[in-house]
């Protein structure tokens, strides 16, 4: 894709100067003071479940330069990152500081869950935290492959409003109208529809491409020969649908034309360097 697009010169300056295998002292300091992120999973077949964490800051512990842990909180008993994490370990953390520094940092890696128990046998200095829906019945450890930045210019910058002004946190009731009621009215048209249930998962991404099945005719109108045929080595479907997308992007920005010359940005290297 980078080549395609013409990105590979700036992607190749990005790994360079800000893709890190660990964490270091900047991007520790960030960690341990940040309240949320946002969790990237997938399970086993590559269906992906995005999700929203927070607690008190600190509440993402750093172990040590390749090992964070983050508590799981009493939740609505779908455990579907972690249901996803026991079929497939990798994970991407996305924290956003809104607020002060308005940057974000990226955290890839591979995930295992631990016990609340077992993780303070290991680590006896994590503090017991006051607030019972606070309590972490399963942490989930994290070995660090990649981190890096995300870049400040589009992020928004927000403000926390004072405590006395916003109502408390309601960490882990069961209280229907604490946890948002019926907010989306999903529950109030339960009546009308069937029961949700998830379709039966088959191997859907073996040529990277969900739900299409490969048949000789298929690649026939293609020009691409079958299976065992003699000739070039022929294209999966997955290759031919990428290139038919890439050849739109290309389409797409040919057309495009800026309105304004897009400024050159400033090398930056300062936030996590």
């Amino acid at each position: 894709m980078q080549q395609r697009l013409g990105t590979t010169r700036r992607a190749d300056r990005f790994y360079e100067d800000q893709v890190l295998d660990h964490l270091n002292g900047r991007m520790q300091e960030f960690v341990a003071r940040q309240e949320m992120f946002f969790l990237a999973t997938a399970d086993r077949y590559g269906e992906c479940d995005s999700t929203f964490r927070a607690g008190p800051p600190g509440f993402v512990r750093v172990l040590d330069e390749r090992l964070l842990a983050y508590p799981e909180y009493r939740g609505n008993g779908v455990m579907a990152s972690i249901g996803n994490i026991s079929e497939n370990p990798r994970l991407g953390i996305l924290m956003i500081d809104f607020t002060r520094d308005r940057i974000g940092l990226h955290i890839n890696g591979r995930a295992r869950v631990v016990l609340d128990e077992e993780m303070r046998a290991a680590h006896p200095d994590l503090p017991v935290d006051p607030v019972p829906g606070r309590r972490a019945q399963l942490w989930v450890a994290v070995e660090i492959e990649e981190a890096y930045i995300h870049c400040a210019k589009h992020i928004p910058h927000l403000q926390k409003i004072p405590a006395r002004e916003r109502g408390a946190r309601a960490w882990g009731t069961d209280d229907f109208k604490r946890k948002g009621g019926d907010f989306f009215g999903a529950a109030a048209e339960a009546a009308d529809r069937a029961p949700f249930r998830r379709a039966e998962r088959k191997d859907e991404h073996r040529d990277g491409v969900r739900g299409y099945e490969r048949s000789e005719a298929s690649y026939e109108r293609r020009g691409d020969a079958p299976e065992g045929a003699a000739g070039p080595r022929r294209r999966s479907f997955g290759e031919q649908l990428n290139e038919e997308f890439l050849d739109r992007v290309e389409q797409v920005l040919a057309r495009a034309q800026p309105r304004r010359p897009v400024e050159e940005e400033p090398e930056f290297r300062g936030w996590f360097a």
